[in-house]
């Protein structure tokens, strides 16, 4: 075997020196030097020797087009095997969803089109990657299970899955996971006051999902109460499940309020940019919606919570009607988990940036479904997304800002709310 210019230029340097000094100290330890650097130069090259081109390599001819004429027949055909039903129960989406969402990756993106590589072959559509992708979210099976039927392997089903979150995110995610915008926050005002929750927005709550192969190295942050490693998904959800907050990556030894503390949930409140919301509750004003939220939450104003032990027959009233309507995250929480069963069980990746994209592409995903399955006018509903005007700010912003956290965090404005909306809705059910 060859060696290096490196290798070469030590040993012409280590004959031709006629120094004695150098060769007192060259003589001992030229040799190993010659020898260590032969010996990593022969082992990069066997590193970088590519398996293909080894003879008896496992190559399995899976019939790529085979798996396509079938899935297309079963699925996509005009008179397909499989009746609607069928598809939605599987892709968890209508058709006509999914094919806009393979139009889009198709479009946006070169890895989902279809190509024929070196040897003139056609590889994998986008409609094998993206159904692959689909099953693996939807059941939470492995990589390779698909494998048998859409005849793609384990690794380009893993591929497939990380190319998938990213066009997705990229895409979809500044409409379907926006904060509300003036005409959403309109609606959610309205639509709360008439289940009798005036100037509400939502309802919070924290999910832990189980990272199964989370590294030993990082377990001790990751283990939380249930002893098995988990992260946080923090979000905010509507009576027609839409989920308005996403934040997603903590781990799973925090609580609810050190995640608040780290979320953006109030970030734009408290730069002044969110829109307004201004009510009236038992003869009082308030400019800031509020959340519904459990006992751990702290006492804000932009949070109302329930009455642990309720005294009279209105606080009685008030909880029962905090606690139900309170259901909307949790309910939230169950639909997102029964669609996406990866949610739902241990997660199988190494990477959280991964499992980030995953949560992320199952937020966007759970929301196009609801936009795509009721009946509401969407040139309203998107009306305006991403083009509001900012409100003008306070010039001497640093002040302005921290006066908005003073409001925020005031206990005295969060009992006071709390106490109005005990006697709206003691008032609301009759009581005398």
């Amino acid at each position: 075997m060859p060696l290096s210019p490196a290798a070469l230029f030590l040993m012409e340097d280590s004959s031709d020196s006629s120094d004695s000094d150098m060769d007192e100290l060259l003589d001992d330890d030229m040799e190993d030097t010659v020898v260590l650097v032969a010996v990593k130069e022969l082992a990069d090259r066997q590193k970088k020797v590519r398996g293909g081109s080894k003879v008896g390599r496992l190559c399995i001819p899976r019939n790529r087009k085979l798996g396509n004429d079938l899935l297309m027949r079963d699925y996509f055909a005009e008179v397909p095997t499989y009746p609607p039903h069928l598809f939605r129960r599987r892709y968890r989406m209508r058709r006509s969803l999914f094919n806009k969402i393979v139009r889009t990756c198709e479009t946006n993106t070169r890895y989902f089109k279809r190509k024929r590589n070196a040897a003139g072959l056609l590889g994998f559509s986008a409609h094998q990657k993206i159904s692959a992708v689909m099953r693996i979210l939807a059941y939470g099976i492995p990589a390779d299970y698909a494998d048998e039927y859409l005849r793609i392997g384990e690794d380009t089903s893993m591929e497939s899955v990380r190319r998938f979150c990213k066009v997705m995110i990229r895409m979809y995610g500044p409409v379907y996971l926006r904060a509300p915008n003036e005409q959403d926050t309109v609606r959610l005002m309205a639509q709360n006051e008439a289940r009798g929750w005036p100037g509400m927005l939502g309802s919070i709550d924290c999910m832990h999902w189980t990272w199964k192969n989370c590294p030993k190295a990082y377990q001790g942050i990751y283990c939380g109460k249930s002893h098995d490693p988990t992260i946080i998904l923090e979000a905010v959800a509507s009576e027609d499940l839409w989920i308005w907050h996403c934040f997603f990556g903590l781990p799973g030894s925090l609580n609810d309020i050190n995640v608040l503390h780290r979320s953006h949930l109030l970030a734009r409140l408290a730069s002044g940019d969110a829109p307004a919301c201004n009510y009236t509750v038992n003869g009082h004003d308030y400019t800031m919606g509020y959340y519904l939220a459990d006992g751990i939450y702290p006492e804000w104003s932009t949070f109302v919570k329930t009455i642990r032990n309720p005294l009279s027959r209105a606080e009685s009233e008030f909880a029962k009607a905090q606690e139900a309507a309170r259901k909307d995250i949790e309910r939230a929480f169950g639909v997102l988990q029964a669609r996406f069963a990866i949610v739902r069980g241990p997660s199988r990746f190494w990477d959280k940036e991964t499992l980030k994209d995953i949560m992320t592409t199952c937020v966007i995903l759970h929301n196009m479904i609801i936009e795509d399955e009721r009946d509401l006018n969407l040139e309203f509903f998107f009306d305006n997304v991403g083009t509001r005007v900012k409100p003008a700010r306070n010039p001497d912003q640093i002040e302005a800002f921290l006066e908005t956290y003073r409001n925020i965090e005031n206990a005295g404005s969060h009992k006071q709310l709390q106490e109005d909306l005990i006697q709206h809705h003691w008032m609301r059910h009759g009581g005398h």
